[in-house]
């Protein structure tokens, strides 16, 4: 890694096309076989009965509530599985789940979408660069606040969410003026979070990173890795953890000046969300930060959240520096 800157055809028309047909003929062959294949090994679409248990299932371990016009989404994503263990049907798979807990986190896996970009919703992080934390900045120069940072991206994805909050914070709040940044990062699936922790995207992905950040925080690919960049050492400072945030016996992991809880709360129900949102706050430092999603809102959730600006909220009322409450 190094740093970035920016069939010869036969003559005579009777052999020509004899061949071409001899070629069409052999490529229907081989798609009838395969049909044919295809129709012996794949199972049934699921039944009714079977998706309501997939739903009840899903909804009681992930929150996340699957519409009966989600059927073919189910179907789609799990087929695989019932593939590569050789099952007949849904409702074997269903079986093989309700027993096998790794199996149930590779359905939760396959279930769950998983979408982000580097400094998604452009405006949190405007608002983060141009407000928030000048005013840390002169709090902490004034004795009046820590110079440390904690950040939780809830609901990562692979990471680029994470890591646009690493170089935002570690360019504006540098080590070398004594600032400790540290930032959490967690999601349910374990395969997104496996290539989280690797820091390495493809190359496409750096236009979504402005060009002083990409410059100075990222390697670009050469030789084997060509086509990728990766995320520097200044800014792998982030830690992953697998955790459901449906989880009634949610871990305790001390309070957070930031919150990202962006585009998860869309996948839940009205229950589930208010649940979500009380933990989350249980861990937010009294004059902390929520962020959300732009198709997300709070104030009927939770009316006791003060909004800021439109998908950034506080604690309700003045609030007082609350990292005495830390762990």
């Amino acid at each position: 890694m190094r740093r970035s800157d920016a069939q010869t055809q036969s003559s005579g028309r009777f052999t020509a096309k004899y061949v071409h047909e001899s070629k069409a003929s052999r490529a229907r062959i081989r798609i009838t076989e395969a049909q044919s294949l295809f129709s012996d090994l794949a199972p049934q679409g699921v039944s009714e009965k079977d998706f309501l248990r997939f739903q009840a299932l899903i909804y009681r371990e992930a929150g996340i509530w699957l519409s009966e016009t989600k059927a073919g989404l189910l179907t789609g994503r799990l087929y695989k599985r019932l593939r590569a263990l050789s099952l007949a049907n849904y409702a074997e798979y269903y079986e093989r789940v309700t027993v096998d807990y790794e199996e149930r986190c590779t359905m939760l896996d396959l279930i769950t979408t998983n979408e982000t970009h580097f400094f998604r919703e452009p405006v949190h992080f405007q608002f983060l660069e141009s407000r928030v934390l000048p005013a840390w900045q002169a709090a902490a120069d004034a004795g009046l606040r820590p110079r440390s940072i904690r950040a939780w991206s809830a609901g990562c994805s692979t990471g680029q969410e994470a890591y646009s909050l690493a170089m935002l914070l570690v360019d504006r709040l540098p080590p070398a003026q004594h600032w400790s940044i540290e930032i959490l990062a967690t999601d349910l699936s374990r395969r997104v979070l496996a290539t989280a922790e690797q820091g390495v995207w493809s190359a496409e992905k750096a236009s979504e990173i402005p060009r002083h950040y990409l410059r100075k925080y990222t390697l670009k690919g050469v030789g084997d890795n060509h086509g990728k960049i990766k995320a520097a050492p200044a800014i792998r400072l982030v830690r992953f953890q697998r955790l459901n945030l449906n989880d009634a016996s949610f871990p305790r992991l001390g309070m957070f000046d930031l919150i990202f809880c962006r585009n998860v709360l869309i996948y839940f129900d009205v229950e589930s969300r208010k649940n979500v949102i009380e933990r989350l706050l249980g861990h937010l430092a009294s004059d902390g930060l929520l962020f959300v999603g732009h198709a997300e809102t709070l104030n009927v959730v939770c009316p006791s959240l003060r909004c800021v600006i439109p998908t950034v909220y506080a604690h309700g009322g003045n609030g007082s520096d609350g990292r005495a409450a830390r762990s």
